[in-house]
């Protein structure tokens, strides 16, 4: 009895074997063949079917056969569906594009010119990696808004707009608060402004101007007592500009007690220059002192959690 089971079994696998064999070798006679209407209407059924491997096999083969016809319109769209079914973004919104050139008059060309930004929007990375695609998807998004005003995808083409800003938004963010971690403290400053210049109504604003403050004053603090009172002087302005727009905030104790140590450091540096003026070893100790040599200090500082 086990054995008449094995042998119906065996036989079964056999079968289905020499069924799957024979599709395959029926798909392979049809990727040969010079049959473009029957390679057309087996592509378009894959498709449907959601079998986008082999509808991408088959539409590969006749691209460039239908290049030029009537048909080609139809094939063209399936073609570039067909690569974003697959997730191969990069080439979907190549074809995508392609196609909205092509045939600009299209009822389709609207379609397929979002849908060509919005493959770059998906093959946008996370904010730690390059953000060219970023930036290409917000140029191709907004290139959209223009050229179709009147679009029901506006709006939707503005909220990934505002995604992707956003994403900008953290990378500038980090990368100003890398330069504090590490020590470079006049780049931090550089940068915590030219992120604030960039996106005025960042969520980050109250900290990245309070950290303004602590990167201006450890500059200061950290350089030749020649240069000190002009530093600490920008530390004092930045904390009186805090202040003013953020009288509510927790942190204005802290930003006043910047201004007092930065007033303090200000009197010392003078008292120290004026004898350096009477000493000229003291002079030449003073004039080595540099902020670009200097170590990061330990984190002792004032609100420690804004720099997790």
């Amino acid at each position: 009895m086990f054995k008449k089971q094995l042998l119906l079994l065996c036989g079964f696998v056999a079968v289905l074997a020499l069924a799957l064999g024979s599709c395959k070798s029926k798909f392979e006679k049809l990727k040969a063949s010079n049959d473009n209407a029957k390679k057309y209407k087996e592509a378009l059924r894959y498709y449907n079917e959601k079998n986008y491997g082999r509808a991408l096999e088959l539409f590969d083969d006749l691209v460039q056969r239908y290049r030029g016809r009537s048909e080609a319109e139809d094939l063209f769209y399936y073609y570039a569906y067909t690569n974003y079914k697959l997730r191969d973004y990069t080439s979907a919104r190549y074809h995508f594009k392609t196609f909205a050139d092509t045939y600009p008059s299209s009822n389709r060309a609207e379609e397929c010119r979002f849908m060509s930004a919005y493959c770059y929007y998906l093959d946008s990375p996370i904010y730690s990696l390059d953000q060219d695609n970023t930036t290409k998807a917000i140029e191709a998004l907004q290139l959209f808004i223009n050229l179709y005003p009147r679009s029901d995808r506006v709006a939707e083409a503005g909220k990934l707009i505002q995604n992707l800003r956003d994403k900008l938004e953290q990378k500038a963010y980090e990368n100003a608060k890398l330069y504090l971690t590490i020590g470079d403290y006049q780049a931090a400053v550089i940068a915590f402004n030219n992120t604030l210049r960039d996106y005025p109504d960042t969520k980050y604003g109250e900290e990245l101007e309070f950290l303004t403050i602590r990167a201006q004053y450890i500059y200061a603090d950290k350089s030749t007592e020649f240069k000190q009172e002009e530093r600490y002087a920008d530390a004092i302005k930045y904390a009186d500009e805090f202040i003013e727009k953020h009288p509510d905030s927790k942190l204005v104790r802290d930003a006043k007690e910047y201004i007092k140590d930065s007033e303090a450091g200000i009197a010392r540096a003078k008292r120290i220059v004026a004898q350096a003026s009477l000493n000229p070893k003291l002079a030449k100790k003073v004039a080595e002192k540099d902020t670009a040599t200097a170590q990061p200090p330990s984190i002792k500082d004032k609100n420690p959690e804004l720099t997790n």
